[in-house]
């Protein structure tokens, strides 16, 4: 009685539309992020697009958090849906945190294992932006969300390896009067590893909505 009831109400149906949207700009924060990654007049000339990207971010995250109090009936669990737009968002945000750190740290040289982090977060970008349409109908797109999300946790662990290697190439390529180009490409290393991780908790958060409803 309770599902039939509910059937009859007015349901908002704009919540996977928002959910594009956000990774759209997630998607368009990598690849400026990357292009800041090419090094010299690139970090600066970017940098205002990563956070323009961001901002843009942000702004669908209010909608969406919107929407869910004022509607009734929602595709799929409150909870869920603000779970999966705030994991959505960290990693945007954290986009921001790396490309601020850059443009701080005046760095211009970037080693070719940051460009190969950057390489990993675009393609986690978009592999988000495929899975989240996908949502709409979860119960005949299960394998394929899943598919992509394995694909994100193993991009995720190649990007660790990445981090790793180029954190001992610094170490060894860097001498004493290098220590503050050390300390700001180590913290960008760092950065850069938390973006992809924020995209393995997206891919958790994704996948965990597919086992509640199929």
């Amino acid at each position: 009685m309770v599902a039939w009831f509910r059937r009859l109400l007015p349901r908002e149906e704009h919540f996977f539309e928002m959910f594009a949207r956000h990774a759209d700009c997630v998607v368009l924060g990598a690849a400026e992020l990357r292009a800041m990654l090419e090094g010299g007049e690139a970090a600066r000339r970017h940098y205002p697009a990563v956070l323009a990207a961001e901002d843009a971010a942000d702004a669908v995250t209010r909608e969406v958090v919107q929407a869910v109090r004022r509607t009734f009936v929602t595709p799929f669990d409150r909870g869920d849906i603000q779970g999966l737009i705030g994991r959505m968002d960290d990693t945007v945000d954290q986009m921001k945190k790396v490309a601020k750190a850059i443009i701080q740290f005046e760095m211009a040289e970037f080693d070719p294992e940051l460009r190969q982090m950057g390489d990993a977060i675009q393609r986690c970008a978009g592999l988000l932006r495929d899975a989240v349409p996908l949502l709409a109908g979860i119960s005949g797109n299960a394998s394929r969300i899943n598919e992509i999300c394995e694909q994100i946790r193993v991009i995720e662990g190649q990007a660790d390896d990445i981090h790793d290697i180029g954190v001992t190439e610094l170490f060894r390529r860097s001498k004493p009067e290098d220590a503050l180009r050390f300390i700001a490409a180590r913290e960008v290393f760092d950065l850069l590893e938390k973006v992809v991780d924020r995209f393995d908790d997206a891919a958790e958060e994704i996948e965990g909505i597919v086992v509640e409803h199929v």
